[in-house]
């Protein structure tokens, strides 16, 4: 992922709110005396929910916890390991630094336990459980890392009243989707407002569909091979992908100023057309943070809303879910950082960042009236009814491909060139770099 996807990347924010009280209180064991030392990227407000996380550890079992963030955490924690003086814990922003921490020897495995609970009391559990497996010093597979805060992608935002006034329905697979749309082009309208821009990171926003579509189209193992290059970028399976994107985004009847606007509109600027009067589009696929770029009158869950970006009900895959998310790991043991891990298995834990902002968990045990707003809620909703999880794959790829060759290849796509080309492209320049 770009930096600048990161600073984007955020859940709808919300005012913070005091902390109410929360059912299903935890009792830890007493670990008085001792302290557990925490790195990670949660700065200002996520850093301000994470110690009000760490505080109630705190009062409930007597330890000390020491929490660093840092903008510059990715760089600092791999000195800190190779080192031999990392902290307790480490809050890795996503797997792909985590694993090659692990190949050497960096991360403490959380083990069976863990890996078990995690399977059962996750939204689609096996899918974390595969997120934070890793090889080991030695090329053999463990459980390292323990996903706490996640993110939803795969939302398609829009307006209640356009739809409304249009006499449309949410809809509940991808074929009514693209019925929908078919609708909306038969009364005169325009169904899609798509953007690609975004500087020199032009093209990243049809990386998440292509994604999105790979998770709807095949099982969750044909697209892990393809995160790694395993299955090759131009193998049908994808082209068959980006082919589907097409039949949105290279659709002049389907977007907002047709074809030639999709690779020129800057994706802060796409989702205006939803409330211009008429309405110059009526949907906007795109992940949780995007409300920070609609008109500043608009209020998220009244004047705007989001459904799940669905799945096709004649594939058979369940509901997929992509996003992105933080995992916490072990780098250095110890009786009271096993404690604080078990602790993360507690509701309790989740409730408290829930009830502030900021912060979405799979875990099945949270109470989901205890989000801070309902535009949380339902997203938490869409995870609790995941059955398959997974990482958005540009930042699994390497920095060339993910981050480079896949954004300028989708803008190519959307310029004309045909989806076998733009993956020859991206596939010679994944050799390129073996």
């Amino acid at each position: 992922m770009s930096i600048m996807k990161v600073a984007i990347l955020a859940v709808v924010t919300t005012t913070l709110i005091s902390l109410p009280a929360l059912a299903g209180e935890y009792k830890g064991p007493d670990l008085s005396g001792q302290t557990i030392t925490i790195s990670g990227p949660w700065l200002t407000g996520d850093e301000e929910s994470f110690e009000a996380v760490t505080a109630y550890f705190e009062k409930a079992t007597g330890a000390k916890v020491e929490y660093a963030g840092s903008d510059s955490f990715e760089q600092q924690i791999v000195i800190d390991i190779k080192a031999g003086s990392p902290p307790n814990m480490a809050a890795f922003p996503q797997p792909g630094l985590a694993a090659n921490m692990a190949a050497i020897g960096g991360l403490i495995p959380l083990g069976s336990k863990t890996e078990s609970w995690v399977k059962n009391n996750y939204a689609a559990g096996p899918s974390w459980v595969d997120l934070g497996t890793y090889k080991n010093k030695a090329g053999n597979d463990e459980y390292y890392g323990f996903f706490f805060n996640v993110n939803v992608k795969s939302l398609v935002w829009y307006v209640p009243e356009n739809f409304e006034s249009g006499g449309y329905s949410v809809p509940n697979t991808m074929e009514e989707l693209i019925a929908l749309s078919d609708q909306i082009v038969k009364d005169g309208g325009t169904p899609w407002c798509i953007g690609l821009g975004s500087g020199d990171a032009t093209g990243w926003p049809a990386t998440d569909w292509v994604e999105d579509l790979m998770l709807r189209t095949q099982p969750p193992s044909v697209y892990d091979g393809w995160v790694s290059n395993e299955i090759k970028f131009n193998d049908p399976r994808v082209v068959s992908a980006i082919e589907t994107f097409g039949l949105f985004a290279k659709n002049n009847k389907y977007v907002d100023g047709g074809m030639a606007a999709v690779g020129s509109t800057d994706f802060r600027d796409s989702p205006k057309g939803l409330f211009t009067v008429p309405p110059r589009c009526y949907m906007h696929r795109q992940a949780s943070f995007i409300p920070a770029f609609f008109p500043k009158d608009v209020k998220v869950g009244v004047d705007a809303d989001f459904f799940y970006f669905p799945s096709y009900s004649t594939k058979n895959l369940g509901n997929p879910v992509l996003g992105g998310g933080t995992l916490i790991t072990i780098t250095k043991d110890s009786s009271a950082t096993r404690a604080f891990m078990e602790y993360l298995q507690h509701p309790k834990s989740h409730e408290i960042w829930m009830a502030r902002a900021g912060f979405l968990t799979p875990h099945k045990g949270v109470n989901l009236s205890k989000y801070s707003s309902g535009i949380l809620r339902k997203q938490g909703e869409i995870l609790q009814n995941a059955t398959t999880f997974r990482f958005d794959g540009s930042d699994l790829m390497p920095g060339a491909i993910g981050a480079g060759a896949f954004w300028s290849q989708m803008v190519y796509f959307v310029s004309g060139a045909s989806a076998k080309k733009v993956a020859d492209n991206v596939q010679s320049s994944w050799d390129s770099i073996k």
